[in-house]
């Protein structure tokens, strides 16, 4: 096991060696020739502290469709995944029974019209009361109201998207009994986005509506600025954490279901921030080259946050020195450097 360590260590204490050489001895570079850099002095900004919290991308506009009426369904023309357009069918239901019961107010209707027509001329004849009138024409209008509603129910046989978006699920199968209540697909507007994420109650008070705060995700290039739009009144006594949702800008890059991060600020924190071409990643190690007599001088550093070209450097550097912002990834420790205006 001792042995391991060492074996771990020692590449470590190779770098920290060739480090305390004079820059004649370094790896032999005497014969290198200037490299042309452009230098920048480290300096430490204040920067507002951050806390990530996980979220979701969510539609604005999703919904569970259902069926109006009882009936099985006949077809489903539809998939997760597919879009569709408001109107378009999503399933078609068998309702026999609603057609059935059209069919019979179709004939009381009739029946009432002909008996309404025979009565307007038996009133007119005086051999009929206005009340047996009146009898024959409220039997005609109710024929009326029952044709109406089995057209409209035999309606409902057809649902269709009640707007633009996708089928993200697929609740019931051909074959399935659909009724009210029962979901047949899950339909998304792929558009509006939005983030929904699950804040701690230690940061939640951080928070407020309208407040904007960045969104990242490894497929952004850079983070989004998002606005909190709703915030669940009351937090989750299971969990300890507040339901957050906010509105993303419009043509992000961002799809359905996809994992993002929220940062919260919390503050305000000095640190020291470089350019992000300043930091060299050589396998597991990251280092900056300070600019020390005209020579390239190695330093092993600890970086934090990425931000807008920006990393933070948390250890192995100072306020004040010069490091080589342009032209770092070729640099050898001890090399000599022309720093360019």
């Amino acid at each position: 096991m001792m042995r391991g360590i060492q074996i771990g260590i020692l590449p470590l204490l190779l770098l920290a060696m060739v480090g305390c050489k004079p820059a004649h001895e370094r790896h032999g570079h005497d014969s290198l020739p200037a490299a042309a850099v452009k230098t920048d002095v480290a300096a430490a900004k204040m920067l507002r502290a951050k806390e990530e919290v996980v979220g979701t991308v969510r539609s604005k506009t999703r919904a569970v469709i259902e069926a109006r009426v009882g009936g099985r369904i006949e077809s489903l023309p539809v998939s997760a995944g597919q879009l569709v357009k408001k109107g378009d069918l999503i399933a078609q239901l068998d309702v026999r029974e609603v057609q059935a019961r059209l069919d019979q107010a179709k004939a009381t209707l009739e029946q009432a019209n002909r008996d309404l027509a025979r009565y307007q001329e038996l009133i007119k004849q005086n051999v009929l009361t206005k009340a047996e009138y009146d009898t024959a024409e409220a039997r005609q209008r109710i024929a009326q109201a029952a044709q109406t509603e089995a057209e409209t129910m035999l309606g409902y046989a057809k649902v269709t998207a009640p707007f633009d978006g996708v089928i993200t699920r697929k609740i019931s199968e051909v074959g399935d009994i659909a009724a009210p209540g029962r979901g047949i697909v899950e339909l998304e507007d792929p558009e509006a986005l939005r983030v929904e994420a699950n804040v701690p109650e230690g940061l939640v008070r951080l928070i407020k509506l309208g407040d904007h705060m960045e969104v990242d995700s490894v497929e952004l290039s850079r983070p989004v600025k998002a606005f909190v739009s709703e915030m669940a009144p009351s937090a989750d006594p299971a969990s300890r954490t507040s339901l957050v949702k906010l509105d993303l800008p419009g043509g992000s890059s961002l799809r359905l279901g996809q994992f993002v991060r929220v940062a919260v600020p919390v503050g305000e924190k000095s640190s020291l921030r470089l350019p992000e071409s300043a930091v060299v990643v050589r396998g597991q190690l990251e280092m900056v080259f300070v600019a020390t007599n005209d020579t390239a001088q190695m330093r092993l550093v600890r970086t934090g946050r990425k931000e807008l070209g920006q990393v933070e450097i948390v250890s192995g550097l100072s306020a004040g020195e010069r490091v080589v912002v342009d032209g770092a990834q070729t640099l050898l420790d001890g090399q000599p450097l022309q720093v360019q205006p």
